[in-house]
């Protein structure tokens, strides 16, 4: 099966061509326009202007992707259908609608965080060889909009265990980056500057570490931050470090404890975690050891697919269609619209 993806949920715009059969998924393309340097400057992504270069972009994208003539090679279009923003998801629906439509082939709405754990698929082969027996997975999602926590009993089979009650841990990042003034995106920018920090410098709250449910909350850390840092005054660079050393630490020895906890109390046979943070080389590390002291393998998603793209909504696409999963066929195209808050576990 031959899958054409497009992913526009925020401010990348995506385009993929996979193929997949049983036992194997071979990427052919791989396109991603990203608009980091554009949104840099407004400190945060702006949906209009997210919209209107996703319009400027998408089609130059999708002719460097693929040829008119070779859709007749094409066998489904997949396509993120929410959550995310809006505007952002309706450019990305009609495209592929229109594609779909004119080209009489059935389209694919996948959920963007499903993308996310399905990144996973694309780096280890014997999850694409053999994943049954590792399910059932618990899945950590850490992103810019999600924090959760979710048990994945087979494909296309979730159970929310938890989430979030305030900040994403992406969105507690790019904040406590703010406060520092260390610019946009602020994720990256913490963690590495943590690296050289000692992360027993500030005392920060652990929140919700103890509460016996797996819901997350992130607002309050952030704040302890905050006070932190009026009460020192003026920080130097060492200091700087120090604290993004410390909030880090609070906020995987939070994810870390409640994830393994999970992990013990619902028999899972593996562990994932999937979504921009999962770049995260302090997290990755600290789940690594955890994982090891339990004997469970844990995935994570190569590099290049933690953040957003179509090559993800592809190997979701191919899973669902795989499991008998929804296909709009073309003469239901119209009925698919874009969903800004789609959960995962509405199906």
């Amino acid at each position: 099966m031959k899958i054409l993806a497009i992913e526009t949920s925020c401010d990348e715009t995506a385009i993929a061509l996979l193929s997949a059969k049983q036992g194997s998924l071979k990427l052919e393309k791989n396109q991603i326009y990203s608009q980091i340097d554009i949104h840099k400057q407004y400190g945060g992504v702006v949906p209009e202007v997210a919209a209107r270069k996703h319009l400027e972009t998408i089609m130059p994208l999708l002719d460097s992707t693929i040829k008119p003539k070779d859709f007749k090679k094409i066998d489904y279009i997949a396509v993120t259908q929410g959550p995310g923003l809006i505007t952002s998801l309706l450019l990305g629906t009609t495209v592929a609608k229109t594609l779909a439509f004119a080209n009489n082939l059935p389209l694919v709405p996948v959920n963007h965080i499903e993308g996310h754990i399905y990144s996973n698929w694309l780096g280890h082969d014997k999850l694409v060889k053999d994943d049954k027996k590792y399910f059932p997975v618990l899945v950590l999602i850490v992103s810019g909009g999600h924090t959760e926590l979710i048990l994945m009993t087979g494909h296309g089979q979730y159970k929310l265990l938890g989430k979030t009650l305030d900040d994403a841990v992406g969105e507690a990042f790019d904040k406590v980056a703010k406060l520092m003034e260390l610019g946009y995106p602020g994720g990256p920018i913490v963690s590495d500057l943590a690296q050289g920090g000692d992360h027993t410098a500030y005392k920060l709250p652990r929140p919700m570490i103890n509460n016996k449910d797996y819901d997350f909350s992130l607002a309050g850390l952030k704040t302890a931050v905050l006070y932190a840092l009026e009460k020192e005054g003026d920080v130097d660079t060492k200091e700087i470090k120090n604290m993004c050393d410390s909030f880090q630490t609070a906020v995987i020895d939070v994810l870390i404890h409640k994830t393994m906890r999970a992990a013990g109390e619902f028999g899972v046979k593996s562990i994932m975690i999937a979504g921009g943070v999962s770049a995260n080389n302090a997290l990755r590390q600290a789940l690594q050891t955890k994982a090891d002291q339990y004997k469970l393998p844990l995935f994570y998603p190569d590099l290049k697919f933690t953040g957003d793209n179509a090559a993800m909504i592809a190997a979701a696409a191919y899973y669902q269609v795989a499991n008998s999963g929804q296909v709009f066929k073309k003469q239901d195209l119209m009925s698919m619209q874009p969903k800004a808050n789609w959960q995962l576990t509405e199906k």
